[in-house]
């Protein structure tokens, strides 16, 4: 037997183990360590230490727990609730607030952090009492909460981009800045949707109870000013440093997680219960991403030194395709691993894998991880699986599952569609990255 045919049947029993139940990161060392010394022999183990090594030197992971740090500060200390109830009480007037309220939020906090299952926990905390004492449509609900806190995998500082920029040889800094635009864009589409269907039909999202509305716009303002403001601020100037290039996403990171921890000190939002379920948060979120990334970099390193990628690749270039329909398979495939995987396989094993293709057909890899990126994200969104409805359904319980899963429908279908722009008018992504340069 090739050693070709033995890294396909490799891929099979990882697949198999990780669909089973094992835990991912020991089933990535264990099957590579394995078929490796079964084939390769002693050099398995040369090349886990050097795998390893690389990505203990990897600068870039550094900014991971940075980046997670401030997120699990915004989330403890409740400076994103004051935004939200800001945001909602400054457009009380305004038909389908609940959903401005939580898709702005939903954004700012994505600028803060690339958890996606806390973003759904914390919005659907935030924003589900008033929805259901204001009597918005169940559904739209559930899919405006979902949709927006699916938006972290993609706008920067998505943790899936610093951890795929290396796995595929682009700068995280060039990743981040091509997916500034799509990401706006998507968030944008989901608030013209919303705002549509409240002006079609008022019962969607009516204005805000007279009897829950703040007593003064002055006060809404003078709370926004003082607790909010600068918060936004400190995350938009962390991304600035960055996209401009004027500091490494590890250093804005390191400087962004300490002005967020600063601010929560500031404004006596922190306590030291808080502080603690934050440290262990970050340092369990960390560790799991990154002996991930460790793992998932040795099995690619077995992967690769069996020949397999490039025999998968070569198949594939035969098929009689021009390169736009292989790229549409490419995605298809990977949306359809999105549903019962996590991004963390996907990124780092699938689209390595793919690579040598994508890169034999002449596509441009900025684009193609941007594009990776929106297609995971329609995934979260994407029944049969789809993780986003059982985290909402956690701390929502009186909405229906299936519910849920009509609301998530609706802006999957929105998803797609900025899917489909993306394919079809590539500069969405490389416009700004080409500026920027």
């Amino acid at each position: 037997m090739s050693n070709e045919i033995i890294g396909l049947l490799s891929l099979v029993l990882l697949f198999t183990t990780i669909f089973i139940g094992f835990p991912i990161a020991f089933t990535l060392v264990a099957v590579a360590l394995g078929v490796g010394w079964f084939a390769l022999g002693p050099v398995a183990i040369h090349l886990m230490t050097l795998q390893f090594f690389s990505v203990m030197k990897e600068t870039s992971l550094a900014s991971v727990p940075f980046f997670l740090f401030m997120g699990y500060l915004l989330e403890q200390s409740g400076l994103m609730e004051k935004l939200f109830r800001g945001v909602q009480q400054l457009l009380a007037n305004v038909r389908g607030s609940l959903y401005l309220a939580v898709l702005i939020t939903a954004t700012i906090f994505a600028a803060a952090t690339g958890i996606v299952g806390s973003s759904v926990t914390l919005l659907g905390v935030m924003a589900a009492p008033s929805m259901i004492r204001s009597k918005y449509d169940v559904r739209m609900s559930a899919g405006a909460i979902t949709a927006g806190g699916t938006l972290g995998i993609l706008i920067p500082p998505s943790v899936m981009l610093i951890v795929m920029g290396p796995a595929v040889g682009v700068p995280t800094t060039d990743l981040f800045v091509a997916a500034v635009v799509p990401g706006l864009m998507l968030a944008g589409l989901y608030i013209l949707y919303c705002l549509g269907m409240c002006y079609y039909d008022p019962a969607y999202g009516p204005p805000l109870p007279m009897g829950e509305r703040a007593a003064s716009k002055i006060t809404v303002l003078k709370e926004l000013a003082v607790g909010v403001i600068p918060v936004i601020i400190a995350i938009l100037g962390t991304l600035g440093v960055i996209l401009a290039g004027i500091a490494t996403p590890t250093d804005a990171g390191a400087v962004g997680a300490f002005v967020i921890f600063m601010l929560t000190l500031i404004t006596r939002t922190m306590t030291w219960p808080k502080l603690k379920k934050t440290l262990y948060a970050t340092l369990e979120s960390s560790c799991m991403i990154l002996l991930l990334v460790a793992a998932s970099n040795y099995f690619g390193a077995i992967f690769a030194r069996l020949g397999t990628a490039n025999m998968i690749a070569e198949w594939l270039i035969e098929l009689p395709f021009p390169p736009t329909i292989m790229l549409i398979l490419i995605l298809a495939l990977i949306f359809v691993l999105g549903w019962p995987l996590e991004w963390v396989p996907i990124a780092l094993i699938v689209v390595p894998i793919m690579l040598p293709l994508v890169q034999k057909l002449g596509i441009d890899l900025i684009w193609f991880c941007t594009l990776v990126a929106v297609c995971l994200q329609t995934a979260w969104l994407s029944p049969p699986v789809a993780l986003s409805a059982y985290f909402l359904k956690g701390v929502v319980p009186q909405w229906e599952l299936s519910d849920i899963y009509r609301g998530m429908v609706q802006f999957m279908i929105l998803q797609l569609i900025g899917l489909g722009l993306l394919l079809m008018f590539p500069e969405i992504a490389l416009w700004l990255p080409r500026v920027m340069n």
